[in-house]
């Protein structure tokens, strides 16, 4: 009988980087660029999240995008806002919770997920009343860089057999 880690990306699913986010204060403006880089070891140039120890394992956020209809619709909104929620990367066609302690490639970087992105008090704030209760389940992952490189808006994401970058 096979392991369940055994179980992952059985399949080739594709996923693919919808919207990119970073900002270079705490608590400041999103900025919402089609590019960003990722420096291995420490996340998103420029981020305000930036690691210059290596030892974080918030260098990068992300979150699918499938799950923006959801929070939506449990806040009565026509639609919620990435910005908002302050991932730095929105993917879609791929389960992101599968990525959450696996290896993945996106475009030329490789990321390894560290565990979940729980929502914070922030949430009632840039969503509204509610915002953090609706985001519970569906704030996505975080991750660190092993591999640097440039992320577009378009490019694929897959999950790594352990073994393969």
């Amino acid at each position: 009988m096979k392991i369940m880690k055994e179980l992952l990306f059985q399949k080739d699913f594709v996923g693919r980087v919808e919207w990119l986010g970073s900002a270079t204060v705490r608590e400041g403006k999103m900025e919402t660029p089609d590019r960003v880089e990722l420096v291995a070891d420490r996340g998103i140039s420029g981020e305000h999240h930036r690691c210059e120890s290596g030892d974080s394992d918030r260098q990068v956020t992300l979150i699918q995008y499938e799950h923006l209809p959801v929070v939506a619709a449990l806040l009565g909104l026509s639609e919620a806002d990435p910005g908002a929620i302050r991932r730095n990367i929105v993917i879609s066609g791929i389960n992101i919770a599968a990525l959450r302690s696996q290896r993945f490639r996106i475009g030329e970087a490789v990321l390894k997920g560290t565990g979940d992105c729980v929502p914070c008090s922030r949430m009632e704030q840039t969503l509204g009343a509610g915002g953090y209760e609706a985001m519970i389940g569906h704030g996505g992952i975080t991750a660190v860089v092993e591999v640097g490189g440039p992320v577009c808006i378009g490019d694929a994401v897959r999950g790594l057999v352990s073994t393969n970058v």
